[in-house]
Order: structure tokens, then sequence, then C-alpha cells
């Protein structure tokens, strides 16, 4: 061994170097949550064909609204010509349209802004 050479240290293995190499982990992608549908409005339009009685009934039948909201609604279509119902997403507000169509009521949808 030359002077200026050390010896190798206990546990220093002085063969040449190698680099453990860990396995990858797989990760699973975390699911991506569905973001929220745009709003859409559902609203009652006035008629001359139908009874108020008749109107508050259907709206009842039709959507989750209690009697004193299907009240609501169904006066002010009459006084205003057009009453907000509910907002929901887009298939929705069509299904709920579809249904009171079938019910000879008029009902319209749009998009909130």
């Amino acid at each position: 061994m030359a002077a200026t050479e050390q010896p190798p240290e206990p546990g220093n293995d002085a063969g040449p170097a190698t680099a453990t190499v860990k396995p990858k982990r797989r990760t699973t992608p975390k699911p991506k949550l569905p973001g929220m549908l745009p709003p859409w409005k559902v609203l009652l339009h006035n008629d001359d064909k139908n009874e108020m009685g008749f109107v508050v009934v259907t709206i009842m039948e039709l959507t989750p609204l209690k009697q004193e909201e299907a009240i609501e609604r169904t006066l002010e279509a009459n006084d205003e010509d057009v009453a907000l119902l509910l907002v929901t997403h887009k298939e929705r507000a069509e299904l709920y349209r579809d249904q009171f169509q079938s019910k000879g009521l008029t009902v319209s949808i749009e998009p909130t802004e």
C-alpha cells in the first residue's frame, strides 16, 4: 500500500460503486370528480286553459316543491305570465319540460347566466 493511500473504512466496499434501484411503485390515477353541470332554469308560463288547482297539483306531482311553493309559483305565473319553478342541469330540465307538456302545461327551459 502506498504511503498516501488510506485503508478502506470498515463497511465501505472499495469496489466499484453500484446504485440501488428501487422498483417504481405503480400509482393508480385518482378518479376525477365530475364538475358541476351548468344550471338551467325551468319556467312555468301562464295559460288560459288550465285551472290553478290543476297547475298546483301538477307542480307538486312532478317536482319536489311542496304545496305552499307550488301555489306561490302558480300565482306568480298567473300575475307575471312566467314563474321560475326550479334550477337544475339541462337533462333534468328537459325532462321536467316534457313531463309538464304531457300534462298540457307550458314550460320552457333556458340556461342561467
